[in-house]
């Protein structure tokens, strides 16, 4: 495991695996981290066919430091920008998992440059705004704006902080209101059963992105964890299908 100070001071993990370019980036979601089974099945695929692979954690995720609750999707945009620009330089195939899509987006509409290709699973762009705020009751609401937070049940664990910080920033940080551009190929995939993310979500999205080369794949079944062996097979395959399609 590597570490990186961005500027800010936030000492961010990262496992860089060696190999050939374009290289493969995992950013995983909200309050998961780099040891999940997608981001360890794709390390153990890229070493399989020699490919540059990264996996990270944001600050307050994983082994990275910080406090969870101090941050927001600008704030870990900016922790994955400063590892990918610092372990992997150069174009990369950025894949993203649920608010790693969201990011993933963000990076490739703000710095295309570092962005030569997407896969999302279980995208989940303005979660914050389209998700959790939408779904709050008034006094959910009262409560993120006078006490800075409000708890919400997970099924993966401890209920989550979704903190004032993280509402605001959220709007500075919306992708389906505007122009989404979006360099290279872009694979969408999303299960039918996913509780977290509709798979409306999956169709606005295409919908939405301007890319000449945009396919949604929905998975029958398939959950937002989107972990099992055949769903990790249909990551591969887009990935490899994506690297297939990068001109030179």
């Amino acid at each position: 495991m590597q570490h990186t100070t961005t500027r800010d001071g936030h000492r961010l993990a990262y496992v860089k695996t060696e190999g050939a370019g374009p290289g493969v980036v995992f950013l995983g979601g909200f309050a998961s981290d780099m040891t999940g089974t997608k981001a360890v099945a794709l390390e153990a695929w890229a070493k399989r066919h020699g490919r540059a692979f990264l996996r990270l954690d944001y600050s307050g995720h994983g082994a990275s430091e910080g406090q969870f609750e101090a941050g927001c999707i600008g704030q870990w945009r900016d922790d994955a920008l400063h590892v990918i620009a610092e372990a992997m330089p150069g174009a990369n195939v950025l894949v993203g998992s649920s608010m790693g899509g969201w990011i993933a987006c963000l990076l490739a509409r703000d710095h295309p440059d570092r962005v030569a290709g997407l896969v999302t699973i279980a995208a989940a762009p303005d979660f914050t705004e389209d998700g959790y705020w939408a779904a709050f009751t008034e006094a959910q609401r009262l409560e993120v704006f006078e006490k800075g937070r409000v708890l919400i049940p997970s099924d993966y664990g401890a209920p989550y902080p979704i903190t004032r910080r993280l509402i605001e920033d959220g709007r500075d940080q919306l992708v389906l209101r505007s122009a989404l551009p979006v360099p290279g190929p872009m694979r969408l995939l999303q299960g039918t059963a996913d509780a977290d993310v509709p798979p409306a979500w999956a169709t606005r999205l295409l919908d939405h992105v301007e890319c000449d080369d945009a396919q949604l794949l929905l998975v029958k079944g398939a959950d937002h964890r989107f972990s099992e062996p055949r769903e990790i097979a249909l990551i591969e395959a887009a990935v490899e299908d994506v690297l297939a399609r990068i001109p030179g």
